[in-house]
């Protein structure tokens, strides 16, 4: 099948089990014959930021961060994100301050609005946009970085439909269960915290300790079921984590599993860990932040890491400790739900900003992926690592739907084609771009033992976002139809 031109968005899907087939996995489409992978780079959108943080003495006066979530539900796009207020230093409270849930609705996801929701006194009143958050343990309610929700509305217990993971500084002496004698003794430990809602706004933590009591400090940034199990996956770095031979390692991502949402292993799964950091001599200063941002796609997840290097050199006197510290994200993917890769190692999928621009210093990445449309939608924030708060608000960027990578011919005279995993599909449609009858794109269904079945060969000569292979007859009952 001749290929000139053609450029593939490549997203197969059946309509029934959703599943997607995007051009960087390379286990779905791990079969290729002359076929290059382009990563595509998200457009910011003009403007950014598109929600900021808000005036003096209102919850989110210090920063507005998207260590959260943004999904859509209905015709309304839901954000949870984390403010910060000076305050009074509490038990279970980072020094000084007091990052709440807050939350914010917008019916576009761009033009946001933060709702007086009534639930938490401050200030004196409850006009604010705090989510309540209750529980036997003080400290255990007070969020004090990444916070990750995930929905369920098919969960039988509709107080538990929305489930989240946070992170918390307790006290050892509130920590219940125990804790490892890995790593120095801290005044405040990382203690990784779930708890349950109704409606997304009013939760109640799970159980009286934490969800790694008994083991290391952990610090959370992610919540998704896969499979049989919930996973939490968050960053550890040395003395609390270590590569596979004992050796120092900086910031990686680790995974924790439950198949309940109640009982958590003690195990931890190693889950990623940036190239450089894995090799002999490590790359100095190479580390990933704060674990990944997830999209959950069914059969297979997507999301952003951060993409930490250290500072040249070490911070000017009197400057905060990760002064010069700068940070883009980078695409990850998984296919067991435990295990993560870059499909293009140190490929910048959203950079930070040029000098001078409102997210020119280190960018953090959210649970915060949606289809709209045509478009791919990405929300994200600025870290200001000198510690000065400048500019940490959330931003906006987009791609092609579905489109963060195509397949196009090496060389542009010879056929290309690849093989995908086998899978069974009651349809198939492509995101293509590039085709034409002149220039089609061949399609022939195969058995699962690679042999080409009878009446199923098509042509795809239209471009388009979610283009349906015009298949002869209908796809076959109980036969696994890997695509050619």
């Amino acid at each position: 099948m001749k290929k000139l031109a053609l450029l593939l968005l490549f997203g197969l899907s059946s309509q029934a089990a959703e599943q997607t087939f995007f051009a960087f996995d390379d286990v779905n489409i791990a079969w290729q014959h002359n076929l290059k992978l382009t990563l595509v780079e998200a457009t910011k959108h003009p403007g950014n930021p598109v929600l900021r943080a808000g005036p003096e003495g209102s919850p989110d006066h210090g920063h507005a961060i998207l260590y959260g979530t943004v999904m859509k539900q209905g015709d309304t796009f839901r954000m949870w994100y984390l403010g910060m207020h000076e305050t009074a230093i509490k038990a279970g409270q980072a020094p000084g301050w007091w990052r709440p849930m807050c939350y914010a609705e917008s019916k576009d996801g761009v033009h946001w609005t933060k709702p007086d929701l009534g639930l938490v006194d401050f200030n004196g009143n409850k006009n604010n946009n705090i989510c309540l958050i209750e529980g036997e343990v003080f400290s255990m309610t007070r969020v004090n970085d990444f916070l990750s929700v995930l929905h369920e509305p098919d969960d039988p217990d509709p107080a538990k439909r929305y489930k989240c993971a946070y992170i918390a500084h307790l006290p050892f002496d509130e920590v219940k269960g125990g804790r490892s004698k890995i790593g120095p003794d801290e005044k405040r430990w990382g203690a990784m915290i779930c708890a349950t809602s109704a409606d997304g706004l009013t939760w109640k933590v799970v159980g009286d300790q934490p969800a790694n009591a008994g083991g290391e400090r952990f610090e959370v940034s992610g919540l998704y079921r896969f499979g049989d199990f919930y996973y939490a996956t968050g960053q550890l770095l040395s003395p609390w984590s270590w590569r596979a031979d004992g050796s120092p390692i900086g910031r990686d991502m680790l995974a924790y599993r439950s198949p309940d949402f109640r009982h958590w292993s003690q195990a931890k799964a190693f889950a990623y860990a940036r190239p450089g950091q894995l090799a002999n001599p490590p790359t100095p200063g190479q580390q990933m932040h704060m674990g990944a941002g997830i999209w959950n796609r069914s059969n297979v997840l997507v999301g952003l890491h951060g993409m930490w290097q250290d500072a040249a050199s070490p911070p000017p006197k009197g400057e905060n400790w990760n002064f010069g510290v700068r940070v883009d994200l980078g695409l990850l993917i998984s296919n067991d739900g435990v295990h993560f890769r870059e499909p293009v190692p140190g490929f910048k999928i959203i950079p930070r900003g040029d000098a001078g621009q409102w997210d020119d210093i280190a960018i953090l990445q959210g649970h915060a992926f949606v289809n709209e449309g045509d478009k791919t939608m990405i929300w994200y924030s600025h870290w200001d690592t000198g510690g000065k708060l400048k500019g940490m608000n959330i931003g906006l960027a987009t791609l092609r739907r579905d489109g963060f990578g195509y397949l196009s011919p090496q060389f542009a005279e010879n056929d290309a084609h690849f093989i995908t995993h086998t899978f069974t599909a009651k349809n198939v449609a492509l995101n293509v771009d590039g085709v034409t009858r002149e220039t089609p794109l061949s399609v022939q269904l195969l058995d699962h033992l690679d042999r080409p079945i009878e009446g199923y060969e098509a042509k795809v000569t239209q471009s388009g976002l979610h283009e349906t292979i015009p298949w002869p007859k209908p796809l076959p009952k109980e036969v696994p139809s890997p695509c050619d």
